[in-house]
């Protein structure tokens, strides 16, 4: 599946829009790294524990939101975006959201095609093999 932030996929012409998609998470630090962090606090620099945090969640968000894609029908997904925000003093909510849509490689020699977009049309141009 090809996820972009653009509204568009260079090479790759949308047939279909199918909807909002997005993977949601509120997540809070466990005591034993919010303790380890404030300590790193004091001395200034990353606080490793929670950048961990951070990444973990980005990649669940990503992950629902792409099975809510799946789950429509979709190839693809454009204007993705990620969005936080804080509930109270202990959580921290991350979204992924963007558009669901099927797209089709544009093939090569005709106007819009890309290099890549060229070798995915012929690809799929191919008779399975038996």
């Amino acid at each position: 599946m090809l996820i972009v932030t653009s509204n568009d996929i260079p090479g790759y012409r949308i047939e279909a829009v199918l909807g909002e998609v997005m993977g949601m998470t509120v997540r809070s630090a466990n005591i034993g790294a919010n303790f380890v962090a404030s300590f790193r606090a004091i001395g200034g620099g990353e606080v490793d524990e929670y950048t961990r945090l951070v990444y973990e969640s980005r990649q669940q968000v990503m992950q629902r939101m792409w099975q809510d894609a799946v789950a429509r029908g979709a190839n693809g997904i454009v204007g993705m975006r990620f969005d936080t925000g804080s509930i109270g003093q202990a959580f921290t909510e991350v979204c992924a959201y963007g558009t669901a849509v099927v797209v089709e490689p544009i093939a090569d020699g005709q106007p819009g095609a890309t290099k890549q977009s060229a070798g995915v049309a012929a690809q799929q141009a191919q008779p399975p093999l038996r």
